[in-house]
């Protein structure tokens, strides 16, 4: 009688227990989805902002002397190298290098950009 007893508080233990599970679960999936929902309503305005700042950024690189993007193409290059000689992940190297690659290739642009539209000169 003693082990059917045993046997029936342990069948009830296991249940409340697996009960206790399904509940915390629910909960926690409930948790997560309304968080997941909060960040995709709040998905269009952060999309604009970064999009007002990657704007802001472009016009002040076209807008910068020659030797400030080069200094700061530079500055970006070793800051990232830096970073890879000192063993930072590779994700954050290659942030690093998002600056210098905006900046060089607005560099490029401007030289290529004078070299196709500048009028050539005939000595006669």
């Amino acid at each position: 009688m003693t082990t059917q007893t045993t046997r029936a508080a342990t069948d009830d233990s296991a249940a409340d227990t697996a009960a206790d599970i399904a509940t915390t679960t629910r909960e926690v999936a409930s948790e997560v989805a309304d968080r997941a929902s909060a960040v995709v309503a709040r998905l269009p305005e952060a999309a604009a902002t970064t999009r007002g700042a990657v704007e802001e950024a472009q016009r002040r690189m076209e807008g910068g002397s020659d030797e400030m993007l080069a200094v700061g193409a530079s500055l970006s290059v070793g800051l990232a190298a830096g970073m890879l000689i000192g063993g930072a992940p590779r994700i954050l190297v290659v942030l690093a290098l998002i600056p210098a690659t905006a900046m060089g290739f607005t560099l490029l642009d401007r030289y290529s950009g004078s070299r196709t539209t500048a009028p050539s000169r005939r000595t006669s």
